[in-house]
């Protein structure tokens, strides 16, 4: 349910019966006393209507309705409202939300067509840790998006077209008996490449021949290309499936796909008189920019933006979005600014929402970008690979597992420590890589969640009755906060899909995890001396609870353990 959309009403009710015209914008209350929410708008109207703003509070919470959803308000401070909910209703409404597999959270009435690009590896080399934050947000955004009831259209726009593909399979062909075994490591392959085109001329020519053949739709050549394409994405899906990461082959659109589109693309923009040409160049320039945007080169080839253009139309004219979210590096910010903007001028997007969705750095602990100890890229596979096997070692040494049993929690909890280190720092930020932080059993982290719904679950499963028939019913003011917080899930959701931050969802889910553990100790619920009413409401407060810590973790991709 969303708890803010009904206490506004009631605010914007009383505000009319007052004959006051204004926005409601109601706030979360940081203290017990200032009540479960706060409405602070009235200072601005006092100066509006020259008014005491006291006297037009007072008004205003003469107008309230006292009963159902309010227990109290009060006027404080200068003239804020304090506004105490109800024990009853909030009771009724979270057994609504126990009771419902969807925890009482409605789906849009409005539902968009959003299309998401996010991820996009290039073919040349295996996903590296580069790619980890467009991946893991792209996917994040998309499965609440999902779940909040739009129709989700995931793009993977990998970079399969250039110069580079032309020596790439003039290297696949001379050693196409073994080719799969050479591609098992992509990078080796791409340096081998590299230095045959380097030391042999004859090849280097053959490598720039096939390049124009590749454009040109020779039948041989995009064998190879697709050939090299096709194991590429190989590397690619096995680091999706050890993500966890819901990307497939089908929504692959590569660059190529593009690539019969990009002369009607500039036909398009020439038409709408766009187009300026600088040193044989086919440029777009901007007022408030002396940096223009290349369309076309002066040897004829064409850029990532005439495919992204391209692309736009496509995703607008096609697929018919709504809504377009680029989940890509904040230094790519500039280009994105610039594409909507053209977007914009020559109606590729009327009536459809652009967004760039930019993201910080992933950083080491000396603050300087991610790397090997000899400085060169880490492999995304290799930087999982490691966090399963620290994973393993860190919850060894609470409890003995089978062989069997280790592997799969360890393989949960590492890949949920690097997802959850990543997505619970506001994305626009960089960040501080620490293995010893993100799987600490303490803190904002993915285990310390996973501990406490496994917590919670064991506690469940040592009831002897039906938890089904358990009901709540709040009877102190921790248990009032518990419930508050659980009812403001939707809210949380709504807040994360209208920002595109996740962090805003790992720290709501913290919060909560954080709050059940202090309501775990200071009201027993299997204790043989607990009246049974109240042992059934605790006991189904933390049911609701465990619900909406795996609700929240599997929007965020993350997954629970049943032990920990």
């Amino acid at each position: 349910m969303n708890l803010k959309s009904n206490i506004s009403i009631i605010i914007k009710t009383a505000l009319d019966k007052c004959d006051i015209s204004a926005d409601v914008v109601i706030n979360e209350s940081t203290k017990a006393e200032f009540g479960d929410y706060q409405y602070n708008g009235i200072m601005p109207l006092a100066k509006v209507f020259k008014q005491n703003p006291r006297e037009i509070a007072k008004r205003v919470v003469s107008q309230i309705e006292i009963g159902t959803i309010i227990s109290k308000v009060e006027v404080a401070g200068p003239g804020f409202i304090n506004i105490f909910l109800n024990r009853d209703w909030l009771s009724e409404n979270a057994n609504i939300a126990l009771k419902d597999d969807r925890l009482s959270i409605s789906k849009t009435d409005n539902p968009l067509k959003i299309l998401i690009d996010y991820s996009g590896p290039n073919m040349a080399k295996e996903m590296h840790v580069g790619h980890l934050r467009s991946t893991i947000i792209g996917d994040s955004l998309a499965n609440l998006s999902k779940f909040l009831g739009h129709n989700v259209i995931r793009q993977n726009h990998v970079g399969d077209w250039g110069t580079q593909f032309g020596m790439l399979i003039a290297y696949l062909e001379d050693i196409s008996q073994d080719s799969a075994d050479n591609l098992k490591n992509l990078e080796q392959f791409y340096k081998d490449a590299k230095k045959r085109f380097d030391e042999d001329e004859d090849f280097a020519d053959k490598a720039r021949e096939y390049v124009v053949k590749i454009q040109s739709g020779d039948e041989h050549c995009l064998k190879l290309w697709k050939q090299f394409i096709d194991i590429s994405l190989h590397h690619c899906e096995d680091v999706y499936k050890k993500l966890g990461v819901s990307l497939t082959r089908d929504d692959v659109k590569a660059e190529s796909f593009y690539n019969s589109e990009l002369d009607n693309t500039i036909k398009f923009l020439e038409d709408k008189s766009l187009i300026d040409i600088s040193d044989g160049a086919k440029c777009i320039f901007f007022e408030d920019s002396d940096t223009p945007m290349i369309i076309q080169k002066k040897d004829g080839g064409y850029l990532y933006a005439t495919t992204d253009l391209a692309a736009i139309r496509y995703r607008v004219e096609t697929l018919k979005a709504d809504k377009i979210l680029y989940v890509v590096d904040a230094r790519q910010s500039f280009h994105f600014k610039q594409l909507f903007e053209i977007a914009s001028k020559v109606n590729f997007s009327d009536n459809v929402v652009l967004e760039h969705i930019a993201f910080g750095t992933m950083m080491d602990k000396s603050g300087r970008p991610f790397k090997t100890r000899d400085g060169g890229t880490v492999k995304l596979v290799n930087l999982l690979d490691e966090s399963i096997s620290k994973a393993k070692d860190s919850i060894n040494k609470r409890e003995n597992y089978s062989d069997t049993d280790i592997e799969k929690i360890a393989e949960v909890v590492g890949i949920g420590a690097v997802k959850y280190a990543d997505l619970s720092i506001n994305r626009e930020s960089n960040y501080i890589f620490d293995w010893d932080k993100m799987l600490s059993f303490d803190g904002n982290t993915a285990l310390y969640l996973q501990y406490g719904y496994v917590r919670i679950s064991s506690i469940l499963k040592k009831y002897d009755g039906d938890i089904n028939s358990c009901n709540i019913s709040i009877s102190d003011d921790l248990e009032q906060k518990l419930v508050l917080t659980l009812l403001k899930f939707e809210d949380t959701l709504d807040r994360v899909y209208i920002q595109s931050k996740p962090h805003i969802l790992t720290l709501y889910l913290y919060d909560l995890t954080t709050l059940f553990m202090r309501f775990y100790e200071q009201n027993p619920i299997l204790r043989d001396d607990i009246v049974e009413d109240i042992q059934k409401s605790r006991l189904a407060i933390a049911s609701l609870s465990a619900k909406t810590i795996k609700q929240g973790l599997e929007i965020l991709g993350i997954e629970v353990v049943d032990r920990l």
